[in-house]
């Protein structure tokens, strides 16, 4: 178990590594640049170039990526490009919002999912079982955009309920009251982590049911909830736990859409407004933090599928 775990972790760290040159590097293909971008069309050149010197934009390349890791690894995020400001103190500002309703979207979103999944693998074949395969596979065809969208000209307008824009602040609001002002990015979210863990849940136990064992407690005339939450659900936990980490790190990472339409500060938008003024430092922050929370989440799955199935143990 714990030669498993290990190897886990380097990959982990091998995956981190490749990803911080992708980041590193990918900001700099970006056109512009920050200096010109933040003191305007009218600087001479004498001041911009004192500018990158200053922000240590006149290194090469390879420099200016050791120096980011070194201080990355310190943790260091370093300060913004754009003003000056230390980007932890940026991220403070902001990660409460996108926390907010990554932890509430999953405590509502999660256990309705695979509620529903695991009651359609209970009745396959069901008129239930047709419409929520129907409904979960439109759902997985839906950007975001256009299913919330949706939700604002059906909540809003029409049943005038929620707000399409989310203002104000969250200090002191309760759970009820975080859930009715985030509600329209919940319930946005809600589907589309649904739309992946119904149908995965609902495969991951059928995939079971066809085992030898499962067939034999048919035979047997024990009844099929009985089979599907005492034996085939503790079987199929591995993939479903991988899809459940895919999505707890989708909510954290993957909500720029989210964000930006419904106008609400998080960090999704926080990296749309660094590649805007080209502040490459606060995009490589940003990317690095997804780029941990993927990995550490993903591990944490691995660990779960380990240890329920033994058979991951022991392969051979």
């Amino acid at each position: 178990m714990l030669s498993l775990i290990l190897k886990r972790l380097g990959i982990g760290v091998i995956t981190v590594l490749a990803v911080s040159v992708i980041i590193f590097f990918g900001t700099k293909i970006l056109p512009g640049d920050a200096a010109q971008i933040r003191l305007g069309q009218e600087a001479t050149e004498a001041n911009i170039a004192a500018l990158r010197e200053r922000l240590g934009l006149d290194k090469s390349y390879a420099e200016q990526y050791l120096t980011w890791l070194r201080n990355f690894v310190r943790g260091d995020l370093g300060v913004s490009l754009s003003g000056d400001a230390p980007i932890t103190s940026l991220i403070a500002n902001r990660y409460e919002n996108t926390l907010y309703v990554a932890v509430l979207t999953a405590m509502i979103g999660v256990p309705i999912s695979l509620a529903l999944g695991i009651a359609a693998a209970m009745f396959p074949g069901s008129y239930y079982d047709r419409i929520l395969t129907f409904v979960s596979v439109s759902l997985v065809a839906a950007p975001e955009f256009f299913t919330a969208t949706v939700l604002v000209l059906l909540m809003v307008f029409v049943l005038g309920i929620g707000n399409a824009v989310v203002v104000g602040s969250v200090e002191g609001k309760g759970f009820f009251e975080l859930i009715a002002h985030f509600a329209l990015p919940i319930t946005t979210l809600c589907f589309v982590i649904a739309s992946q863990l119904i149908r995965m849940s609902r495969a991951a136990v059928l995939n079971v049911m066809s085992s030898p064992y499962i067939e034999m407690a048919i035979l047997k005339g024990v009844p099929r909830r009985r089979i599907i939450l005492r034996h085939a659900l503790l079987n199929a936990i591995g993939p479903i736990v991988n899809v459940i980490a895919l999505n707890l790190a989708y909510l954290v990472t993957g909500v720029v859409v989210v964000e930006v339409y419904f106008g609400y500060p998080g960090l999704a938008t926080l990296i749309v407004q660094a590649v805007q003024t080209r502040d490459y430092v606060l995009i490589q922050a940003l990317g690095m933090i997804f780029c941990l929370t993927y990995v550490l989440l993903m591990l944490v799955a691995d660990v779960a599928a380990i240890t329920s199935n033994p058979r991951l143990r022991h392969p051979k």
